[in-house]
């Protein structure tokens, strides 16, 4: 592309894509679609699914254009519009299902017998063992509100910090510890109801 559009700033970019310029707005998803997707992919962990996101997140960020104003970044503010526009689908489809013993395949409910027997398992078993916990923590972690499941992954499995989470989602700090601390009493909760 040497159109000049690489070089011009997002505030330039936001201009000319208000104006109706499809190769600024085109520069612009160019430039931020691996950002968006990344936050979709934290939602959903579904290529298929974070890339629906991501395609909405720019249809809405295109009728809100005139609503950036270079204040903060375009990238932070594309984040904030790729998170809540996350969040919308989530609450939209309603998906916190209780995980019970009954609804664990068979590898995990093996899995789960001998974590709780003890048992030691060689090589083999013990990467076969990571996939199947990875699984049971992805469906322990889908017992979770949206907005719990994001702020408990970013903090604690991303290491972000509470006030970069904040930033990112525009909630507060203590907001943020709140939902941290309350998506891991439910997930410890989900676990102990499981093994009982």
């Amino acid at each position: 592309m040497s159109n000049g559009y690489e070089q011009a700033s997002d505030l330039e970019l936001a201009r000319l894509a208000r104006a109706e310029d499809e190769s600024a707005f085109a520069e612009i998803v160019r430039r931020y679609s691996p950002r968006v997707f990344h936050v979709a992919y934290r939602f959903f962990r579904e290529r298929s699914l974070a890339e629906e996101a991501a395609q909405e997140t720019f249809l809405k960020a295109f009728a809100q254009l005139k609503s950036f104003e270079g204040r903060g970044s375009m990238e932070g503010w594309l984040t904030r519009i790729a998170t809540n526009t996350c969040l919308n689908i989530v609450r939209a489809t309603k998906r916190r299902p209780e995980l019970v013993a009954a609804d664990l395949n068979e590898d995990e409910n093996e899995w789960l017998e001998k974590k709780l027997s003890e048992t030691s398992s060689d090589r083999h078993r013990e990467v076969e063992n990571r996939r199947v916990a990875a699984d049971l923590a992805e469906r322990l972690l889908e017992t979770l509100s949206a907005e719990d499941r994001l702020a408990l992954t970013m903090i604690d499995g991303e290491d972000a910090s509470v006030s970069e989470v904040a930033q990112m989602t525009g909630w507060s700090e203590s907001k943020v510890k709140v939902r941290a601390f309350r998506a891991r009493k439910k997930a410890r909760e989900a676990l102990e109801k499981l093994f009982s």
